[in-house]
């Protein structure tokens, strides 16, 4: 059973009802975002996320948590020239028995500039692999991204040792 399928409840955030305190991103570009601001991100559907994709063929065969990992690491941040996987932006990755995938995702600052695209980004490299058929993915704020979550890989690319 899938967390979509399990009624188990996240926290997503559909609009600013307060300032939110500026934070860093890994490139050390400051960033907040006040109350009211626009941040591109679609929250027609309650929360921010991207699907993409239909339902696999019967027995066809299903896409691993290898393929998943594959296909994140070549989604980039425009701003940082690092990978989302290593950059420790992805939370979650659930494969289920049908090909579906959820995926929870995270950003470097609330108040990055591509942070409507981000979601669509991971959501169109999954829709591409081979035995993953509809695709969740969906932007999460909590817990916070920090720049502990990154991998050596991320740390030695951007210099942060």
């Amino acid at each position: 059973m899938s967390d979509i399928e399990d009624g188990k409840s996240r926290p997503f955030p559909t609009f600013l009802d307060e300032d939110m305190p500026a934070g860093l991103n890994p490139g050390g570009m400051g960033m907040g975002m006040g109350f009211g601001m626009n941040t591109g991100m679609d929250a027609s559907e309650g929360d921010f996320r991207a699907r993409r994709g239909a339902k696999l063929p019967e027995g066809q065969a299903v896409g691993t948590q290898e393929d998943a990992v594959a296909a994140l690491k070549t989604v980039y941040d425009p701003e940082i020239p690092v990978d989302i996987w290593e950059l420790g932006l992805i939370y979650t990755v659930d494969i289920n028995e049908d090909g579906s995938v959820f995926a929870e995702m995270t950003l470097t600052a609330p108040g990055c500039p591509v942070a409507g695209e981000m979601p669509g980004m991971a959501a169109d490299a999954l829709v591409a692999v081979p035995g993953f058929g509809e695709i969740d993915v969906v932007l999460v704020f909590d817990p916070p991204w920090t720049p502990e979550r990154m991998s050596d890989e991320a740390r030695v690319a951007l210099d942060w040792f």
